[in-house]
């Protein structure tokens, strides 16, 4: 039997040492397969969770950039996604109304980043008196949804706490002065340049955050139309207000807002944005983007500044 010798033994061991370090034990940042795996309902939350999750998660939004959230209909390898999650998030308040029976057969946790925000009833129409759906459009709710993502992951993923909780912190920083450049950005409106005419009544939270009265065509997104009965009464309200420019969102046809332009003073003053982002070399490819380009696109459309020339996508 052979006998190594003191000096080899020391050099076996520190080279095998060095071998584990390489391999990925000790410290090593968990791989991709590794890591727990976030599925958000739609493109915006996804942008939120990737703030606070950072590397240290994979997040995937169910939805594409350019996607309809409210009548979506899940396909099978969407299902599988979910089954394959650790975590799911919704934004509830009805938005996402096929999400119960979407969610029903998976093992995955499952939070509503909503749970927590003061929410805003809808005025009229079919689902009228319950709420809003799109809390996000205020970036002082959005920090509540922050922290209930920060809480989430943390619970998912205990040893990286501290860091969703300072990841939370620093993002919530920059939503709130996202908020204070959006009050600067509406500042110069008189009361009577502050009716906000849109296609949906997306944007609740934002009027209320910067004193904007609304007018809208419908209330909730649907595969319809507006009907005659909607695009009048839009019309008169344009007429009434003298309002400078209209705006449509970029998930729906702007057709029936054309309409209104046509019938009235008013210009088209632009896409905006709510229920998706964009892709990433488009205007908003981050919610952060979002509510820069929403806030900059309402404010020189009221104020008569040049209007966007821009098509909703589709």
């Amino acid at each position: 039997m052979k006998h190594r010798s003191p000096r080899l033994l020391a050099l076996t061991s520190f080279l095998t040492v060095g071998v584990l370090a390489l391999s990925g034990c000790g410290q090593a940042a968990p791989s991709e397969a590794e890591k727990p795996r976030v599925l958000t309902t739609f493109t915006v939350l996804e942008d939120m969770a990737q703030n606070v999750a950072d590397d240290y998660l994979e997040v995937e939004s169910l939805t594409k950039p350019g996607a309809e959230i409210h009548e979506y209909e899940p396909t099978p390898s969407d299902i599988r996604k979910a089954h394959d999650a650790d975590l799911v998030l919704d934004n509830g308040l009805n938005l996402e109304s096929w999400f119960e029976k979407f969610i029903q057969d998976s093992d995955a946790q499952h939070i509503t980043v909503s749970d927590g925000i003061e929410p805003i009833a809808i005025a009229e129409g079919d689902a009228a008196s319950t709420p809003n759906p799109h809390a996000w459009m205020s970036p002082v709710n959005a920090q509540v949804y922050v922290d209930n993502m920060a809480k989430a992951f943390a619970d998912l993923d205990p040893a990286h706490a501290d860091e969703f909780r300072e990841n939370a912190r620093s993002y919530k920083q920059e939503l709130a002065s996202v908020h204070h450049d959006l009050l600067n950005d509406l500042k110069p409106l008189e009361k009577s340049q502050r009716t906000l005419v849109t296609c949906e009544s997306a944007f609740s939270y934002l009027a209320k955050d910067a004193g904007l009265n609304e007018e809208y065509l419908w209330a909730v997104n649907s595969h319809a139309q507006a009907t005659p009965s909607q695009v009048s009464h839009v019309i008169d309200a344009v007429k009434a207000d003298k309002v400078r420019a209209v705006f449509c969102e970029s998930t729906v046809s702007d057709h029936a807002m054309k309409q209104v332009v046509d019938a009235t003073d008013a210009s088209f003053g632009g896409v905006l944005y709510v229920d998706s982002l964009s892709e990433e070399n488009g205007p908003v490819p981050t919610y952060v983007d979002l509510l820069k380009h929403d806030a900059e696109t309402i404010a020189r459309g009221l104020t008569g500044g040049d209007a966007a020339a821009e098509t909703p996508e589709k």
